[in-house]
């Protein structure tokens, strides 16, 4: 949240198994029901073992050759239709439907076990599978070996070409690329961090410098075409679909695949399947070895809206001239998240030293802003990986100060006074529109995350300079901003093609509609435009008393708008702007526990000062925390 533009407005006063669930009816008969189905579930298998032994310790995706036949069995049973890929490339051209309930098997890797045990199993079912390869695995010199999962791997964990073509010849089985040499992780900044090779714009510590997007499509165009090239060659068949290392990919990574003929891709998300040209499809992972149970649950559940904890953290508290020293505030931030458990962290990924809520430097490389530290990518890959969450990317709409571009135009003055609204420049500008949208997109190619929030300095009023946009209603000027969120969302999505959004909304606008010309904010507008609306619950900002009454309206506000406690996320104050002083652990968690009993799902809490360990930890865990045990969550 912009610090400064916070105070302004105060002026402005799941089958069989699971897949059925009990609804209590006036406490007495339950009554059962059956949760809708997309039109394609598409299941991720990786190695089939007989004994779990046999994997690796760290392989989680390794299932058991009883547990890969009960699945089989319930799909059978439970009234699934195994289709090809086959089938569904017909539904996605729209030359043939799908059958109800129908499913595609996937199998990834390449691994003996796809000829030992899948085959097999295959053909006694008559299903029909997609099976991808990862060649240079395949293609591995005698003598060499590496770390697959805990285990030591060599050539012979994986198919060779005689294999891949007995499977081929079966008719059950299309062969598609899992590319030759992109199913690792390389380095991805100047703190060593490594994440997925497809999506990650090398950085090359010897040069101090990253990857630029030619050399990137130039890499991933030479793995595709190698991938594809060989799997012709040694099959007679040129692959059609490419299937993306860890599941990631980015709309640029499309772009290539398609060029060299994989014209349509899968990857990992519980997303339903949308069967629309370029569009790439989901795929639901099987983890941990699972039974029939989990296996329902995973095709059942996983559409159910889970409840969100958020944090938003203030990245300037990690920031420090002294390299050591900002370790150790990583260290304590990754602790305290760790601890704490919350499902998002909204990270601050501008820098505002002086808290004046503009973006004049920000934490990564782009074109127009100094970077003060390239530490977004390296503060939200660990977040991800040692704390488990989701790291939602939180930047300005139109609080930035160009130093190459001073004749930008603004909304209000250029150099705003104290408790005036902060510096926001004209988002109907087209220098305006390109120069942020180059932010954010350079944003998206240098760090991996899973979100994008909007600030709540998107913003404006009747009084500002609106240019071509001041004969336009409060309402066209709340869609002219959401549009231009979109374009934001697009460029993102050019590198980040699975990220949502969110974007702060301050509550006045919910409680007084009509206020909408004060902010050319909408409720219902942006519970259409974005994933989660990140609703200010702060009494504080229009100097008035946090009663429970006020959060029972607001409450009861949100309630109102369909489907708008699914995606509203209550975010609380956990300091008071009135004087600067913390407000205690207990308050806040009994603020979240009112909205809860009014029938908020999803709440959270700004700032976090984990410097100073405030709020309290251990005081707030009980009501932040997104875990089941020993907190639930609701």
């Amino acid at each position: 949240m912009n610090r400064v533009l916070l105070l302004p407005l105060l002026f402005f006063s799941v089958a069989a198994v699971a897949a059925t669930r009990p609804v209590p009816d006036a406490m007495v008969h339950p009554i059962r029901v059956t949760p809708p189905l997309p039109a394609l579930t598409v299941l991720n298998y990786h190695d089939v073992v007989d004994d779990l032994r046999e994997a690796g310790p760290n392989d989680s995706t390794a299932i058991t050759t009883d547990h890969l036949i009960a699945h089989f069995d319930w799909l059978l049973t439970n009234g699934f239709h195994m289709v090809s890929f086959n089938d569904v490339v017909a539904a996605v051209e729209g030359s043939r439907a799908l059958p109800p309930k129908a499913v595609l098997l996937t199998f990834d890797d390449g691994l003996q076990s796809a000829y030992t045990r899948v085959l097999p199993l295959l053909r006694a079912y008559h299903y029909p599978a997609l099976m991808a390869l990862e060649g240079s695995w395949m293609d591995l010199p005698e003598g060499k070996s590496f770390d697959y999962n805990g285990k030591r791997c060599d050539r012979h964990c994986f198919l060779d070409w005689a294999q891949v073509r007995q499977i081929q010849v079966s008719g059950l089985v299309e062969i598609a690329s899992h590319t030759w040499d992109l199913h690792r992780g390389i380095v991805a900044n100047p703190q060593g961090n490594v994440m997925p090779a497809a999506v990650t714009s090398a950085y090359d510590a010897a040069a101090a410098k990253y990857e630029d997007a030619a050399t990137y499509r130039a890499r991933l165009y030479a793995d595709l075409k190698h991938s594809a090239d060989e799997i012709q060659r040694q099959t007679g068949r040129r692959p059609r679909a490419v299937v993306w290392p860890y599941g990631t990919f980015n709309q640029v990574a499309k772009q290539v695949a398609d060029s060299v003929g994989l014209a349509f891709s899968l990857s990992l998300d519980d997303a339903s399947p949308s069967l629309a040209p370029d569009k790439t499809i989901p795929r639901v992972l099987i983890p941990d070895n699972i039974g029939v149970d989990g296996l329902a649950a995973l095709i059942y559940d996983r559409h159910e809206v889970q409840p969100q904890r958020v944090v938003q953290v203030d990245l300037d508290y990690v920031y420090d001239p002294n390299p050591a020293q900002q370790e150790r505030n990583l260290s304590a931030l990754l602790d305290r998240i760790k601890r704490m458990a919350p499902t998002q962290i909204w990270l601050q990924a501008y820098a505002d030293p002086d808290g004046n809520g503009v973006a004049e430097s920000v934490y990564f490389p782009n074109r127009h802003l100094p970077m003060r530290a390239d530490l977004f990518s390296r503060v939200a890959w660990q977040l991800q990986t040692r704390c488990g969450v989701r790291v939602y990317a939180w930047l300005p709409v139109l609080a930035y100060r160009f130093k190459e571009a001073p004749g930008l135009p603004s909304l209000g003055a250029a150099m705003p006074k104290a408790g005036d609204d902060v510096y926001r420049l004209a988002p109907w500008d087209p220098r305006v529109r390109r120069m942020i949208g180059d932010v954010y997109e350079d944003l998206a190619q240098h760090a991996n995350f899973s979100g994008v929030l909007f600030s709540d300095d998107a913003l404006m009023r009747d009084g500002d300079h609106l240019g071509p946009w001041a004969a336009h209603t409060p309402a066209q000027r709340t869609q002219d901003l959401i549009d231009f969120t979109t374009a934001l969302t697009a460029r993102v999505k050019q590198w980040r093609s699975q990220i949502r959004t969110a974007r702060n909304l301050y509550a006045t606008p919910v409680l007084r509609p009509e206020a909408e010309a004060w902010f050319a904010q909408s409720l219902p507008a942006f519970l259409r435009a974005y994933d989660y609306v990140g609703l200010m619950a702060m009494p504080q900002l229009d100097k008035r008393s946090p009663t429970d009454q006020w959060f029972q309206q607001l409450v009861d506000a949100v309630a109102r708008e369909k489907s708008g406690l699914d995606h509203t996320v209550f975010e609380l104050a956990s300091k008071d702007w009135r004087n600067g002083q913390p407000i205690p652990a207990q308050v806040l968690g009994e603020q979240i526990r009112l909205l809860q009993e009014r029938g908020a799902r999803d709440v959270g809490y700004y700032p976090d000062d984990f410097v100073n360990g405030q709020p309290a930890l251990e005081a707030i865990r009980p009501f932040i925390s997104g875990s089941d045990f020993p907190y639930k969550s609701r």
